[in-house]
């Protein structure tokens, strides 16, 4: 039986988190111009460097995260993982030098996103039927989230370029504070399992989840879906700067409202569509935003046409949580810390490239003497990659056989 009081706690904890990581995203512009950067494109591919480096020692350490809660449980590794964040952020406000910025990046990664513990959380405590459902609150808090982080962060900005970084410690503690309060554990001790060294291999464990029945297909097409839509996280704000020439302020708001659309989407949108389409279907509905929205943006030359296309953008993020549900429920409860471990690895291998793509491609096509000036490149290039796996989003039907 579902815990509904874990669940809020969970959804108000991820929220919080997703303040602080809001906050941050208008600001990116001008804190690689603090750290040196001379153009918006040499600053795109700097915080495309932070990002690499985050999502590289995620990768590594991202499987010994979710076989650990697998073992020891679920709240012990989610608060350290929140505190870790808030030193993190500490790091961040303090720093004037980009080594200092990407030590701050290195022991975040390390430490790991809280949403691998909390995804299996969600899992220990959710039915299987309702998992897709309640997968989907973990993207409806980081909407909400998203839909203040960027506004306060925009406005904090305008006081002082670190104040957004003292604000994302600031909720980064408290959700210490709210965990070491009233945080149940979700994984009884007859429920785990031994950590081995296997295990905490990224690329066995990988190579091993690969092997799972039913599990291979569905976590390469999250893999490519999730390397394309690394576009958004790595080049939005230097996108409008570059394309349109708006401020921290602007951006902000852009962020806010794709924050709610996803929290719309998610945590409302996805109750509705399951039911009634099945897993499979709302997928592909998904899918095909994704492109919508990708190759929207790629060749957009209006202002107004940002905010058209955020509503479809929203619509797509209900990939993620649709084939991870998708995925857990073919593996045992034992298992489900190992999954999300495995899901946060394989996505983190996109976010140690597909930053160092995108942004050498921004340069490319963004810079003052490009033979073709077109700044939404990477964007289309993104839609089209999702285009081209079509066919294996489209063999993940029930009605066929995966492996």
């Amino acid at each position: 039986m579902q815990n509904s009081k874990a669940t809020y706690f969970i959804m108000a904890t991820l929220m919080l988190d997703a303040i602080g990581v809001g906050l941050v995203f208008p600001i990116m512009p001008d804190l690689m111009a603090r750290v040196g950067a001379d153009t918006t494109a040499e600053g795109a591919f700097l915080g495309g460097v932070l990002m690499a480096a985050y999502a590289a020692m995620q990768f590594l350490f991202g499987p010994a995260i979710g076989n650990l809660s697998d073992a020891v449980g679920r709240r012990p590794v989610l608060i350290v993982a929140l505190g870790a964040m808030a030193i993190d952020y500490v790091v961040m406000a303090l720093a004037s030098a980009f080594w200092v910025l990407l030590i701050g990046r290195v022991v975040a990664g390390i430490a790991g996103a809280t949403f691998i513990t909390a995804t299996a959380y969600l899992a220990d405590i959710s039915p299987p039927k309702k998992r897709a459902a309640n997968f989907g609150l973990i993207g409806a808090a980081y909407g909400i989230g998203f839909v203040m982080g960027p506004a306060f962060g925009g406005m904090a900005a305008a006081w002082h370029l670190s104040a957004p970084f003292w604000l994302a410690a600031g909720f980064s503690g408290i959700n210490v504070i709210f965990g070491l309060l009233v945080l149940p554990e979700s994984l009884p001790l007859g429920r785990r399992r031994a950590m081995t060294l296997r295990g905490v291999n990224p690329f066995t464990a990988i190579l091993d989840a690969l092997r799972l029945p039913g599990l291979a297909l569905p976590l390469l097409c999250l893999f490519i879906f999730e390397f394309a839509n690394m576009v958004y996280p790595t080049l939005w704000a230097f996108w409008l700067r570059e394309s349109f020439a708006w401020g921290a302020t602007l951006i902000g708001l852009t962020l806010t409202a794709y924050g709610l659309g996803v929290a719309i989407t998610q945590g409302g949108l996805l109750r509705v569509l399951i039911p009634r389409w099945g897993e499979y279907r709302t997928l592909m509905f998904a899918v095909g935003c994704s492109v919508v929205g990708l190759v929207g943006i790629g060749l957009a030359r209006v202002e107004w046409l940002v905010f058209a296309l955020l509503p479809v953008a929203a619509l797509a993020d209900m990939t993620p949580p649709t084939i991870t549900a998708m995925m857990s429920v073919k593996v045992d409860e034992d298992r489900q810390g190992m999954l999300q471990g495995v899901i946060a690895s394989m996505a983190s291998i996109s976010a140690v490239v597909a930053p160092l793509l995108m942004t050498s491609v921004f340069q490319i096509f963004a810079r003052p003497n490009a033979p073709v000036y077109l700044p939404g490149a990477p964007f289309l290039m993104s839609g089209l990659m999702i285009l081209a796996i079509w066919p294996f989003f489209m063999a993940l039907s029930p009605r066929r056989k995966t492996g």
